[in-house]
């Protein structure tokens, strides 16, 4: 009848808080005098309810008595089930005042709510970064610690943690449970099937606040909000060159280490990045998927398109510091700054002649090789270079 008139008679002396049942009081002052009177006889684990020793022996046991009806998924604890058959039903019964977010554990809403707050309770001892939840301190820690202890059988690969580790493994399985309600296309992961989404509906929800230019992903503004503040936080450990990418310092350790793990399947050329096989690749397949919207040249690689873009444009946005001379290309600013500072990095190993231009000394090269590779289609001769040949040919 308590429960309807909500008398709650017995109270705690140190707390004032008061119970409608004299057990749940008996239970709550051993919160005050430190009593855990039910004691696991497997490993002395001690605790205040004996509700709680139960569920605890069951780890030892093994038995799991809550099954879903849905699934037969087994659970150790009642509460895990109700929570779990929330994913069949759908159900988050937890929502945010600030926001309406629902949440269908009421922790997972308390953790959400410190966004809110802008609190970030959990500090690193290490670097002094604070984080709103205590488990992504301790994930933050194996940074320092470098403790990685989640190992694959498959490729030996380990993972600081485990859900990183999961989720790798679905490669080798080949599992890609998450399909896409537009197009089909699955994915390995529900979040890479999320970011995707957005490519659909073109929502861009992360905004740097310096500039306002908006992302689809987390990640991609956090990168872009260090052009702002300069920070590059990835380090080289070889010559010390920093980064702002994590990928950029991998692809810079292969200088170093002469890594070239991408290999082309047509003629065995290795490439220490990704996307410069994909690039080459297009020699074999013949594809130039890069358009010119102005006269319809086609090109294999995105950044031969926008220099060619500047012969349309007129714009030369790389400037000498010398003379003020402008160049489409950064390469050709390189090459003519040398004409400032007499650099000649280019160098014969037959007679050490040295050259500004790499393709100059290959020139040169060809009069050691006594190769002529430039015929002439009229009569037969042969020269060094196309220039050469160009003029000849002008005689005829």
């Amino acid at each position: 009848q308590r429960s309807h008139t909500g008398v709650k008679p017995f109270i705690c002396t140190e707390c004032n808080k008061s119970f409608s049942r004299k057990g749940n009081l008996t239970e709550h002052q051993r919160i005050h005098t430190g009593m855990k009177p039910f004691i696991c006889t497997e490993c002395n684990k001690s605790f205040r309810e004996k509700g709680n020793l139960t569920k605890h022996q069951r780890s030892h046991t093994g038995v799991k008595p809550f099954i879903c009806t849905e699934c037969n998924k087994s659970f150790r604890e009642k509460g895990k089930l109700i929570i779990h058959q929330r994913s069949h039903t759908g159900m988050k019964p937890f929502i945010c005042t600030e926001c309406n977010k629902s949440f269908t554990q009421k922790i997972s809403l308390t953790r959400h709510q410190i966004i809110h707050t802008g609190m970030k309770p959990f500090i690193c001892s290490e670097c002094n970064k604070s984080f709103s939840q205590k488990k992504y301190l301790t994930k933050h820690r194996t940074i320092h610690t470098g403790v990685k202890p989640f190992i694959c059988t498959e490729c030996n690969r380990r993972f600081s943690q485990k859900v990183h580790f999961t989720e790798h493994q679905k490669i080798h399985t080949g599992m890609k449970p998450f399909i896409c309600t537009e197009c089909n296309k699955s994915f390995t992961h529900k979040i890479s099937l999320t970011q995707h989404q957005r490519s659909h509906t073109g929502v861009k929800p992360f905004i740097c606040t310096e500039c306002n230019k908006s992302f689809s992903r987390k990640g991609n503004l956090t990168e872009h909000q260090r052009i702002h503040t300069g920070m590059k936080p990835f380090i080289c450990t070889e010559c010390n060159k920093s980064f702002t990418h994590k990928i950029s310092l991998t692809q810079h350790q292969r200088s170093h280490t002469g890594v070239k793990p991408f290999i082309c399947t047509e003629c065995n050329k290795s490439f220490s990045r990704k996307g410069n096989l994909t690039e080459h690749q297009r020699i074999h397949t013949g594809m130039k998927p890069f358009i010119c919207t102005e006269c319809n040249k086609s090109f294999r690689e995105k950044g031969n398109l926008t220099k060619h873009q500047r012969s349309h444009t007129g714009v030369k946005p790389f400037i000498c510091t010398e003379c003020n001379k402008s160049f489409r290309e950064k390469g050709k600013l390189i090459i003519h700054q040398r004409s400032h500072t007499g650099m000649k990095p280019f160098i014969c190993s037959e007679c050490n002649k040295s050259f500004s231009r790499k393709e100059n000394l290959t020139k040169h090269q060809r009069i050691h090789a006594g190769v002529k590779p430039f015929r002439c289609s009229e009569c037969g001769k042969t020269f060094i270079d196309k220039e050469t040949l160009t003029m000849h040919q002008n005689s005829h």
